[in-house]
């Protein structure tokens, strides 16, 4: 109805994906390929979820936030796989609609805000644990985790709706094929017959100051961290912290910078394949990296895992 709606507006009412058009004579492998590494995510960040809700040993802040943050990882790369899968089958690319479209930029925008939002949490999270820990129980009770988690999840989803009714005013004229594997921004904006400076200057400033200022946040938190780290007297804790700092690290390191080469990389069409390797590693590396970084690698975790393994092998028997 709101595709209908819109055609006095517009001459377009649908787009098509173009996707990876290039490897389409290798479609089999890149199909199974990103099909195992997005089981593989959803498996991962599922485990995590359970693990932590089961165990109560892990109903901590940290593991609060790393249930938050798994959860989000489905989600995101839910949002965008199935579409990317679809258009390795597909010569011609996929369909989309107006609405569909303007809908899955509209939820990769606030989940991506989300995201670095939750990032920044949990840097204050270890932040507050390693440079606190006599205060760390009373500063990071059970209310103070609900609301960080809260404002996390409603400032993600409340960053992007004027941009994306913005985006819904602008007139479309053709040609209706989007060089990218989901609708992301600029590739979509870029086939608006109307002028768009004003809302790319807008989506511009909005998205540097919502990415910058957590970025910064983010890394002032570790550098509190590792200077308290240097102190430690104890070799083993300087050992163990600096390995779940670096791992950390890692993680934050791979989201922001691909986030960053996306909007940084320029738009000529010798760049556009570039872009979407970057795209790639936001929306499908990091969710399958965080359950493997942030929690597998924990011994806390591991021990749930056998707790919980060894419970069902009992089960079974019985």
């Amino acid at each position: 109805m709101a595709d209908v709606e819109r055609g006095n507006q517009s001459d377009v009412t649908e787009f098509i994906l173009r996707g990876f058009r290039i490897l389409y004579p290798f479609q089999i492998g890149p199909f199974v390929l990103v099909l195992l590494t997005y089981f593989t995510t959803v498996a991962g960040n599922t485990l995590i979820i359970v693990t932590i809700l089961v165990d109560r040993g892990l109903h901590t802040p940290m593991y609060f936030f790393l249930g938050n943050l798994s959860f989000l990882d489905i989600w995101y790369t839910s949002n965008i796989v199935p579409k990317m899968l679809q258009g390795f089958l597909a010569k011609k690319g996929v369909v989309i609609s107006f609405s569909g479209c303007v809908t899955q930029l509209y939820i990769f925008g606030s989940q991506a805000a989300t995201e670095i939002l939750l990032l920044t949490v949990m840097a204050y999270d270890r932040y507050l644990a390693i440079c606190n820990p006599l205060r760390y129980t009373a500063l990071m009770n059970a209310r103070v985790c609900v609301e960080l988690a809260s404002c996390s999840w409603l400032g993600g989803f409340l960053f992007n709706p004027v941009i994306m009714a913005w985006i819904y005013r602008l007139r479309f004229c053709g040609p209706n094929e989007i060089d990218h594997f989901f609708c992301d921004f600029m590739p979509l904006v870029k086939l608006s017959c109307s002028d768009t400076h004003l809302i790319t200057l807008a989506a511009f400033l909005l998205s540097s100051t919502a990415t910058l200022v957590p970025f910064l946040l983010t890394l002032t938190s570790y550098a509190f961290i590792i200077m308290a780290i240097v102190k430690n007297p104890s070799s083993t804790g300087r050992r163990k912290a600096f390995s779940t700092c670096t791992s950390h690290l890692i993680v934050v390191s791979t989201f922001y910078g691909a986030l960053a080469m996306v909007y940084m990389v320029p738009t000529a069409s010798t760049a556009i394949n570039l872009n979407k390797i970057f795209s790639l590693l936001y929306s499908l590396v990091t969710p399958l990296l965080n359950p493997l970084v942030y929690s597998l690698r924990n011994k806390d975790v591991n021990d749930a895992l056998r707790t919980m393994a060894s419970r069902l092998l009992d089960f079974r028997r019985r």
